[in-house]
């Protein structure tokens, strides 16, 4: 296969072996500390249950007492992966979601299973990325009082459609019901105004301050309802209402860094990066544990960086540089991670830098404030 590189006069060959390529949809597995499992789901697929189970059982050999799984940006997926992964930390018989419509009666959907994690401490992370199985997920801990939600208002995605087949092989997909958590909460936001208008609803949120402050969340029918064990107050009406707000984080981000990530400049940096320095950093790091204590993002790397993006024609700023050289060092070395071990290693070296990971693993560790929440 020959392949011409954008910014290199020769093309490329390479002989490319045919061959089955997994497409995980847990992509990282680790104790973020000696108590704290770290799960990020990124969809939910046929495999997710499989897994996730499989990461959990290391997880608990590890030593595993509290575990924060990460659904933000987890746009749903297959329902039945959804309700498997909400079993395991349910069990018993809980009514876990039901469906009902206009002319399509209830139907319920229980826990059933002896889950494997029904005991120990859970934190759901969620932003305005997570949507349709993810709020399923989280909406049944939520309503049992299983966990802490934390993060942000989630996207209001639960419609259920019924696919039917036409005559001339198209297929059209029918709204017949909506997604109800067990205390009896629609999942699903508004959408009485224009299309335009219900499509951009998230992009409004950053206007209306949501994103940053939780008393701007408003939601336009926020019916009150109570958890099914301690009586909590928690809302319908669109998505699903963390029970700790953290706000999106931009203090890293510029005008300058945002241009480099959309153009594919830092993800060109680290390949090039890594076509020159492979075998070195191979020899000098030979498990993930060095090199995440001892690799550091050096100036020469740095100025590969700044470099690409000008023959990207991303000019170079200074000013805005030295605001976001801390996440463009951090986003550099989480490539270099992913591409030597795996998507688990990239997020164990970004994650520390973020806000709501941050604060995720400080709560779930302060067992008495977590219990108050709950309670």
């Amino acid at each position: 296969m020959t392949v011409y590189r954008k910014g290199m006069r020769a093309e490329l060959d390479f002989k490319v072996t045919r061959d089955k390529i997994p497409i995980y949809s847990l992509e990282a597995a680790y104790m973020a500390t000696p108590e704290t499992g770290y799960v990020k789901i990124s969809r939910f697929a046929a495999t997710t249950h499989k897994e996730f189970t499989s990461a959990m059982e290391k997880l608990k050999d590890q030593g595993m007492k509290n575990l924060v799984l990460d659904l933000r940006g987890n746009g749903g997926g297959y329902l039945k992966a959804a309700l498997d992964i909400a079993d395991e930390f349910l069990g018993g018989d809980k009514l876990m979601l039901y469906t009902e419509g206009k002319s399509v009666s209830r139907r319920d959907h229980h826990s059933g299973r002896n889950g494997m994690w029904q005991k120990g401490d859970l934190l759901v992370l969620l932003d305005e990325g997570s949507a349709s199985a993810s709020e399923i997920v989280a909406g049944a801990i939520q309503d049992w009082d299983r966990g802490v939600i934390m993060g942000r208002r989630s996207f209001g995605k639960g419609l259920v459609q019924r696919p039917f087949s036409l005559p001339d092989g198209s297929e059209i997909r029918l709204t017949i019901a909506n997604y109800y958590t067990p205390s009896g909460r629609s999942i699903q936001k508004p959408y009485k105004e224009k299309a335009d208008e219900y499509r951009s609803e998230v992009s409004l949120r950053m206007r209306n301050g949501e994103l940053t402050t939780r008393d701007s969340i408003h939601v336009e029918d926020a019916t009150y309802y109570e958890t099914l064990v301690s009586k909590r107050p928690v809302y319908g009406g669109g998505g699903i209402i963390p029970d700790v707000f953290v706000p999106i984080d931009t203090s890293f981000y510029t005008p300058y860094y945002r241009d480099l990530i959309a153009s594919g400049v830092v993800n060109r940096t680290v390949v090039k990066y890594l076509d020159n320095n492979r075998e070195t950093l191979q020899k000098d790091y030979s498990d993930f544990q060095t090199f995440n204590a001892q690799f550091s993002v050096d100036e020469e790397l740095l100025q590969m960086l700044i470099k690409e993006g000008e023959n990207s024609g991303v000019d170079y700023n200074e000013d805005e540089m030295s605001v976001s050289a801390d996440m463009a060092e951090i986003q550099l070395k989480a490539l270099i991670a992913k591409d030597l071990w795996s998507g688990s290693e990239y997020y164990e070296v970004i994650n520390p830098m973020l806000s709501v990971y941050k604060r995720a693993i400080e709560l779930i560790e302060k067992r008495d404030l977590f219990t108050e929440i709950l309670n």
